[in-house]
């Protein structure tokens, strides 16, 4: 495929967007992101597009997230102002793909993580494999489960959205479609030729909703396996349904009775991530339970330029993506260490003239 990271087409009144960075798992940049508000914008009015199919280049996935080494390489010069751009516009998008007029078909195959399930969440006809691997990784560098993700986990029933936030677990399409975050399940096999069958129909707005749907389900199979949360289910609400981290792992500490354990081993995995992101991030969790999707990616935009300023961050990108030792130094390293006060100034972020860049943003 050709350089530019993004490619667009219309054909037969679809308009396909390929994510095409395939030797970085298609990660979104801010080029990225611009690129594609611009285009779902000029789409949402263009009559000879009746349907929108987002896939990525390559066989590995649909897309692993944000680009945030292209953050960390940014961080000794105007990280405010590169972060607020990627940040900003990427939460636009986000929300074009949760707000846009006609039919989005998202090809959720192999991985899809982090900036990419911000895309998806928001799309109609959600399409699963059994590739697909599916997480908001973010507790592993630092940060936190952005791109609404204190919407759309609180949707969810009981802890389980708290569950996933802070252990930053991966989920398959058995999980993703008992969840409802996904529509169709297909076999990997036959999705070359569902693009052809798109491909030699003419789609109008008039005949795409059935059309999709009838088409769709012919290749849709039942056969996604068991869902593995579910199966945990009873557990994980036991132990996350506390407003404290702390209360969290203590419970989890107390129900073990072996370090082969569910339950030890949870505990042990959170005790990987940051004591601080998990604070904040069970904080993020509490609070979008009461607010709508757009007051969420208000708050999370606050969130995010905080975190350009924690060293933490760059540790954990650091570890996990520079020097790749997976051995990041947290600091503080103690939960106990981690005052209240700073877990709430990760809420509050100074705006220039006090002009929130989401604040037009449509509840």
């Amino acid at each position: 495929m050709g350089e530019e990271p993004v490619l667009f087409h219309v054909q037969q009144g679809v308009g396909w967007i390929t994510l095409n960075r395939p030797k970085v798992l298609n990660s979104l940049n801010t080029e990225m992101v611009e690129s594609i508000s611009e285009q779902m914008e000029a789409w949402k009015e263009d009559e000879q597009v009746a349907l929108v199919c987002i896939v990525g280049a390559g066989e590995k996935g649909l897309c692993a997230g944000g680009d945030i080494r292209e953050l960390y390489d940014h961080r000794s010069e105007g990280i405010e102002k590169h972060a607020e751009r990627f940040f900003a516009t990427e939460y636009w998008m986000d929300y074009d793909f949760w707000t846009f007029p006609k039919p989005v078909v998202a090809y959720m195959d192999g991985v899809v993580m982090g900036g990419g399930v911000g895309i998806t969440m928001g799309t109609s006809h959600r399409i699963v494999t059994e590739k697909t691997k599916w997480a908001m990784p973010e507790m592993n560098i630092g940060f936190f489960p952005d791109v609404g993700s204190s919407y759309f986990f609180n949707q969810l029933p009981g802890s389980l959205g708290k569950y996933l936030a802070l252990t930053s677990s991966v989920i398959k399409a058995g999980d993703l479609m008992e969840l409802g975050y996904a529509d169709y399940y297909i076999h990997q096999e036959d999705w070359p030729q569902i693009v052809q069958n798109i491909n030699e129909k003419q789609w109008t707005t008039e005949n795409v909703q059935e059309g999709l749907n009838a088409l769709l389900s012919a290749y849709a199979h039942s056969d996604y396996g068991a869902s593995l949360l579910q199966e945990k289910k009873q557990q994980i609400d036991t132990h996350f349904s506390f407003s404290t981290v702390e209360e969290i792992v203590d419970s989890l500490e107390k129900a073990s009775v072996d370090k082969e354990d569910w339950e030890n081993k949870t505990k042990e995995l959170l005790e990987t991530k940051s004591p601080t992101s998990l604070k904040v991030t069970l904080k993020q969790q509490l609070e979008g339970a009461e607010l709508t999707y757009p007051e969420c990616l208000k708050m999370e935009l606050d969130m995010a330029m905080n975190f350009m300023h924690y060293d933490d961050f760059y540790e954990g990108v650091r570890a996990v993506l520079v020097d790749k030792d997976q051995s990041p130094n947290w600091n503080p390293s103690a939960l106990i260490e981690v005052s209240e006060e700073n877990v709430n100034s990760f809420f509050q972020y100074q705006w220039s003239k006090d002009q929130h860049p989401l604040q037009h943003m449509q509840k």
